[in-house]
């Protein structure tokens, strides 16, 4: 058995049972390929490498071969790789996918030019309609050529995808590792296809004086991570985001807001469904002080109540998911029972704060009457499965 084997799956099933192809082109991001198809295979997918003569200059082809576990193709042969992967045939792959795709490569596949076996590999996939996923990488200026904009717009017309570049200091950089997976397993899963998800994470913090602010520990990481699970399963996902201690991924779209009062002003923008894992405050201070209190006397703070935002959004939206956190298991299950029968929220996800651990969760979810527990991305699939339900 090949080593690539014993972390197969080891993140995720997301890409189980697809084959991807992947044409690897002459650029220096190539070196990235071999955390690429790591991955890949981390997220269960069997993975074939395809080089350029250019590309082999920057990468030996044996990288990528002990990547992979698979034969490496740098020329096609009398066994028409092209054909025996990406043609009509059974047992193809299920996506094409060129990273780092150059200039010279990209306006070769838009005119149809196939004299590489990266090229002859795109032709052969768009000829029998199998997916294709382009990552270009270049020298900024080559990436501004209007030419070269063209053709990469001809090839979107085409239904081809395209990821990134990253624009800056003078290149168009090769897209994230994370973000060319999470396209990878975009295109290929569409359950939540036109389906409109706002994600609100993160926390409010309520300001008390010019310094201080009232807030919470809450960090974001359960709504964010719920946002790339539906990214990936094709929604239209925009982040709402507070004060998250976690980074949240460039390729999503965000609105940021401070306090309840700047969420409430976003929340004009409602459409579709609506999903609020954010802890947002439930009171702030009766009046601010207009500067930063003195730290040398006692301080006695009056409190008021907030507004609660799922209540000023629940007529606005498709579908709205609550979140609900209570002390004990079985007080969390009765609040979010109950708001769901005043219908206050379509379906409530609860939990009890003892169960709420970095990286790891423990939910019940009203729609299914049911607890699960696991990582957090796991937890946030079984969520958006309960959406996916009648």
């Amino acid at each position: 058995m090949h080593p690539s084997n014993h972390i197969k799956g080891s993140k995720g099933t997301d890409l189980r049972g697809k084959r991807i192809v992947l044409g690897v082109t002459g650029s220096i991001a190539a070196v990235e390929c071999v955390k690429l198809v790591r991955e890949l295979i981390r997220e269960g997918a069997d993975v074939c490498c395809v080089m350029t003569d250019a590309a082999r200059t920057i990468i030996h082809p044996y990288s990528l071969e002990f990547a992979s576990g698979n034969p490496v193709i740098t020329e096609i042969t009398g066994m028409v790789e092209h054909v025996s992967l990406c043609g009509e045939v059974p047992d193809r792959a299920d996506l094409y996918l060129i990273a780092p795709a150059t200039a010279n490569t990209i306006s070769k596949i838009t005119m149809g030019i196939d004299d590489t076996t990266v090229t002859t590999f795109a032709t052969t996939s768009m000829g029998s309609g199998i997916p294709v996923v382009i990552v270009p990488a270049m020298h900024k200026s080559m990436y501004q050529h209007p030419v070269v904009i063209d053709n990469m717009e001809r090839l979107r017309s085409l239904g081809i995808t395209f990821v990134g570049p990253n624009v800056g200091e003078g290149t168009a950089k090769v897209a994230s590792i994370q973000q060319i997976v999470d396209e990878a397993v975009r295109v290929l899963d569409r359950r939540l296809e036109k389906r409109r998800i706002i994600v609100v994470t993160g926390r409010t913090q309520e300001p008390l004086d010019t310094m201080r602010v009232i807030t919470n520990r809450a960090t974001g990481e359960s709504g964010i991570e719920l946002a790339r699970r539906a990214y990936r399963r094709g929604a239209d996902v925009e982040i709402w985001s507070g004060n998250s201690s976690y980074d949240i991924p460039g390729w999503i779209p965000c609105k940021y807001f401070d306090t309840l009062d700047d969420l409430m002003e976003l929340a004009d923008g409602v459409a579709g469904t609506l999903i609020v894992p954010a802890a947002l405050s439930d009171f702030g201070v009766k009046e601010r002080h207009g500067s930063k209190i003195p730290s040398s006397e006692p301080l006695r703070l009056d409190l008021e109540p907030l507004p609660k935002f799922i209540h000023a959004v629940r007529d606005r939206t498709d579908l709205l998911v609550a979140y609900k956190a209570a002390d004990t298991r079985d007080e969390a299950v009765e609040k979010a029972e109950e708001m769901v029968d005043r219908g206050r929220a379509d379906i409530v996800v609860a939990n009890s704060l003892d169960d709420i651990r970095k990286g790891l969760n423990r939910i019940y979810i009203t729609r299914d009457g049911k607890w699960y527990e696991g990582r957090k991305r796991d937890i946030g699939d079984r969520v958006l499965d309960n959406i996916g339900m009648p």
